[in-house]
């Protein structure tokens, strides 16, 4: 029999053969199976994942809101459970400008000191063997003529260290321009 790799095999509700090879049974069967298989092990990742989305979203909603409002109501920053793990509350912050206000973000920033904050990249694609127009063109960026493409923007790590800085030092801050989101959030660490 000749060599799998050679069989040319189309699936399609049922097999067709090409080129006249012959299969016997046992290969279809297997084939066959594999497939079956694969499919099993697409349909269980995806069934995987989803149960992963809804327990991080279960996490999400113990350590954000649960846990930390049921300590508030008594008064609670801290406790160690039984088997000495240590469990406390601090704040969070999470930041993301809206895409329909940051260009008021960015003025925003520049306006208030805090241009150091935003990040400039300018992004030029240069075809193969085009060494010697790429190093001239980045010392004259605009008398080579190509296309260009400009980003500016804050980091999302450094945004979120701004904002809990500002806050903790008391300064005042354009929340809702910024996408700053404030909250409490527990944490388990073993003993």
């Amino acid at each position: 029999m000749r060599a799998m790799s050679l069989l040319k095999l189309i699936f399609m509700g049922e097999s067709q053969m090409n080129d006249g090879f012959e299969v016997d049974n046992f290969a279809l069967t297997t084939i066959s199976s594999l497939a079956k298989r694969q499919l099993e092990l697409e349909q269980e990742l995806a069934r995987l994942e989803e149960d992963l989305k809804t327990k991080k979203e279960e996490l999400r909603q113990v350590s954000q809101i649960d846990l930390p409002e049921a300590m508030a109501e008594i008064g609670m920053s801290a406790f160690t459970l039984d088997g000495g793990a240590k469990v406390t509350v601090k704040p969070f912050y999470n930041c993301s400008i809206p895409k329909e206000r940051y260009d008021e973000a960015m003025s925003w920033l520049r306006d208030n000191g805090h241009a150091d904050l935003i990040k400039n990249t300018i992004s030029v694609d240069f075809g193969k063997g085009e060494d010697d127009r790429a190093a001239s063109f980045k010392t004259n960026l605009r008398e080579q003529g190509t296309s260009y493409t400009d980003k500016t923007g804050v980091h999302p790590q450094t945004l979120r260290a701004f904002v809990r800085e500002q806050v903790e030092t008391g300064q005042p801050l354009p929340l809702d321009l910024l996408g700053v989101f404030i909250g409490q959030q527990t944490t388990i660490k073993e003993g």
